[in-house]
């Protein structure tokens, strides 16, 4: 045990000890720095979030922020990018059946998994982007998921004698329905998810299931 010494000072043991502050790595400040943005990016959006206020929560200083994202629109940028792989990967990897009913199903669930598996992102997802050419928009991914089910939409029109290059049509069709339901849902969240996605299929089979070849307008309006 630590006492006093013989010149009536304290022993080193009786020193309080500093906890020291295990410094990060830079992979470790990059990741930090993103579940941070990612948070605030979604309670706030853009605008409302400034580099200080993610410095602050990193308890670093701003001009690390911008050394590993050269700032505010760099980080975003990133969440965004990452965001939108995370969906789109989802949704590729759930067309899986050969049925085209149960590949409706697969995509419907797998968006409404993400927007409730990774619901900040969502949030994220769908509001403007103020900086779309580098990040991209919400419209724009829903192109991008509509390019990913319009090959299974034209081998389907083919097998029914519909014109396959209209497939891209449908396929945003779909594919935006499927979302802004999904963008509602995340607000009420009834009635459940397996529920929303058979009513979702309903609609969309159903409708595919007694297309027309060649659909007429029977309004006034012909053009």
């Amino acid at each position: 045990m630590g006492g006093v010494g013989i010149d009536g000072s304290s022993s080193s043991s009786d020193k309080p000890r500093r906890s020291r502050r295990v410094r990060m790595t830079g992979a470790e400040r990059r990741q930090q720095l993103l579940d941070i943005g990612r948070i605030l990016f979604a309670e706030k959006g853009f605008e409302g979030t400034s580099v200080e206020e993610i410095a602050a929560k990193a308890g670093v200083s701003k001009p690390v922020v911008y050394e590993h994202f050269g700032g505010k629109e760099g980080l975003y940028a990133v969440v965004v990018d990452r965001e939108m792989r995370q969906l789109l990967d989802g949704v590729t990897g759930a067309l899986t059946a050969g049925h085209p009913r149960e590949l409706l199903e697969q995509a419907a669930f797998a968006l409404l998994d993400y927007i409730e598996n990774y619901t900040d992102g969502f949030r994220i997802l769908v509001r403007d982007s103020p900086v779309a050419q580098s990040t991209g928009t919400f419209a724009s991914l829903i192109s991008d998921i509509a390019t990913q089910v319009e090959d299974i939409l034209g081998l389907e029109f083919k097998a029914r004698g519909f014109d396959p290059k209209l497939a891209p049509l449908y396929a945003q069709a779909l594919v935006g329905m499927v979302a802004l339901t999904g963008q509602w849902w995340l607000e009420t969240r009834r009635p459940k998810k397996a529920e929303v996605a058979a009513h979702l299929v309903n609609l969309a089979w159903h409708g595919l299931e007694n297309l027309e070849a060649k659909p007429r307008l029977v309004g006034h309006r012909k053009s």
